[in-house]
């Protein structure tokens, strides 16, 4: 599926990370709270594949509501899609906004969690044991299957768990980077700009992306660059115009503007020296 604006994402699976300080839900509450979830998600695709966005965004809100706020994955995908709304209705800041929400979410998601020696409680009450949903971003090398009572075909299906949720994962992650490069560079501004070049710089080394995707990406590497330096130059003229603006100002009781100085370059430090004009 392209990471553009286009489809919104599907939840599969599970819920996720977890944070030490999160309220924890049994699990019969958290089905129920996923169902409610589901429930409203599938009701947003349906408005989203309608063009009705503004629709959309509130029911994944209400989708959003249902989620317990410690699983980061069914929150990422949320984000992703409301981020895809806002594409479609061409507000590139909120697209912004809700695309780095889902981006942070998956960083909490793979970021590992607090640990002491042999399992015993840190500070915030957490154990080394890995966190629920979790074991996806961690255990990159070699996985050994356990011979002592562990059932064989139970670890290889863990495995093959783990492993489809890391690409889960990334391809969320790719989602999403895709649609805030997008927007920032719609968006415009020297700041946007080099944003946007950092997103896609990114994605150029994510393997296995859609063909229409990649093509995007390579696109902007070529074009931003410039786009990057003009908008540089633009704005930095305009902050040098605001302080001679603001020079002039103070110089003007004394009888001098920034105009009776001149600025030097020091070509081997680099700095400059002041002097007043002829």
């Amino acid at each position: 599926m392209s990471g553009d604006a286009t489809n919104p994402d599907l939840i599969s699976g599970e819920g996720d990370a977890q944070g030490p300080s999160a309220t924890r839900f049994s699990p019969e509450e958290e089905t129920a709270l996923l169902a409610d979830s589901h429930a409203e998600k599938a009701t947003a695709n349906e408005l989203f594949k309608s063009a009705q966005y503004s629709q959309a965004i509130s029911t994944y809100d209400r989708a959003l509501a249902s989620v317990p706020n410690y699983l980061e994955y069914e929150i990422a995908v949320l984000k992703s899609n409301i981020a895809a709304c806002h594409l479609k209705l061409s507000d590139w800041k909120a697209a912004v906004d809700e695309a780095t929400k889902s981006i942070e979410a998956l960083d909490r998601l793979e970021k590992p969690a607090p640990s002491t020696k042999n399992g015993t409680p840190n500070e915030e009450g957490a154990t080394d044991a890995p966190a629920a949903g979790n074991d996806a971003t961690k255990n990159d090398g070699v996985i050994e299957l356990a011979d002592d009572g562990e059932d064989e075909a139970e670890a290889l299906k863990k495995i093959e768990k783990d492993d489809q949720r890391k690409d889960d994962i990334k391809r969320i992650r790719a989602k999403a980077l895709m649609r805030r490069a997008r927007a920032r560079s719609e968006q415009g501004g020297w700041g946007n700009l080099q944003g946007a070049l950092e997103d896609y710089q990114t994605l150029s080394s994510y393997p296995s992306l859609p063909p229409s995707d990649t093509k995007v990406i390579n696109t902007a590497l070529r074009t931003l660059p410039p786009r990057v330096n003009a908008a540089k130059e633009k704005e930095m003229g305009e902050m040098m115009g605001k302080l001679k603006e603001l020079g002039n100002g103070i110089l003007k009781p004394f009888g001098l503007s920034t105009d009776s100085f001149k600025f030097e370059k020091d070509e081997k430090t680099g700095g400059y020296s002041m002097g007043m004009n002829n």
